[in-house]
């Protein structure tokens, strides 16, 4: 239950850069999200994690920018081990998912058994190598279930968190035409569940997400939207879900036991000029708050 929110920037880019979705906290905070939050009550707002510059190079292990990469990791875990501490529940705002490394990370200083309900358009499982971009948020769920060990850096394998896939529901992908095409293995039979778009009717997530093991992460990455809703992404892809549906399927996992903190991330403010995508995306995160919030609260 949500009692009070600690928000943390994380403004990284797994292409290497600065821009892009690196830039979204701050134009998610200069939109007034950090107000919108405070006025809820309990609320902290940390600022955003200071991360190293990045070099848009592949590193040992195939991914570009790996030195910031295991920082931000390392970053992140700290921050919300802190917020979880002090009673808080953790709000990470990305940036792209590799944030979910350093978060799971967090959650297994506590236990070593762990769950994640992964909401996000795309498996995110590319081996390293094989990925068309280097981008570790191509990666990020395959290696948080630590199935590329022996191609990565033993620097990186130090700071990365390792999951069963058991403990894994992942919700909302849709890319499993371009997996296929490109020879790249895919998650599914892998993970505890794989629910596609289409199968999300009847409350099947929150079903799956109540038998993780807590605590549980729940991360949603929002190019798991369709593009008419927001088109502020970077990979786009046809089919997706609503706003609506995205808002319903986030406020049963918030209100869900064992969820212990929650990542959004992959909004680019350069492709939103008039930042109506940002106005969407603050709404959306405020009323999911709201009404957990409200759930948690007696009477």
């Amino acid at each position: 239950m949500i009692t009070g929110v600690t928000l943390i920037g994380v403004p990284t880019n797994s292409s290497g850069t600065d821009n892009g979705v690196a830039r979204a906290p701050a134009v998610l905070r200069e939109r007034g999200l950090s107000v919108r939050l405070a006025a809820g009550g309990g609320f902290t707002d940390a600022g955003d994690l200071a991360l190293p510059a990045p070099h848009p190079v592949r590193g040992p292990s195939g991914l570009l920018a790996e030195d910031a990469l295991i920082a931000m990791i390392s970053g992140v875990r700290d921050a919300v081990s802190t917020a979880r501490r002090a009673g808080q529940f953790p709000l990470l705002l990305g940036g792209d998912c590799p944030v979910i490394l350093g978060a799971l990370s967090a959650l297994q200083t506590e236990q070593d058994q762990v769950g994640l309900l992964f909401v996000d358009g795309h498996e995110d499982a590319w081996p390293p190598r094989l990925s068309p971009t280097g981008e570790a948020a191509d990666c990020e769920l395959g290696l948080a279930l630590r199935l590329f060990d022996a191609d990565l850096s033993p620097q990186l394998r130090e700071v990365l968190p390792s999951i069963r896939g058991h403990d894994v529901v992942a919700v909302g992908c849709r890319d499993a035409d371009e997996l296929a095409a490109a020879g790249a293995p895919t998650l599914a039979g892998q993970v505890r569940a794989l629910i596609r778009p289409a199968d999300l009717a009847g409350g099947a997530a929150a079903r799956e997400a109540s038998t993780l093991p807590a605590p549980w992460w729940l991360h949603t990455d929002l190019d798991v939207l369709a593009t008419a809703d927001l088109a502020a992404i970077d990979y786009p892809q046809p089919g997706g879900l609503t706003w609506d549906e995205l808002t319903r399927l986030t406020v049963a996992a918030l209100t869900g036991e064992g969820c212990a903190g929650w990542s959004v991330c992959i909004y680019n403010p350069d492709l939103d000029p008039g930042r109506l995508a940002a106005e969407a995306i603050i709404g959306y995160v405020t009323r999911a708050i709201a009404a957990a919030v409200s759930e948690a609260e007696p009477g």
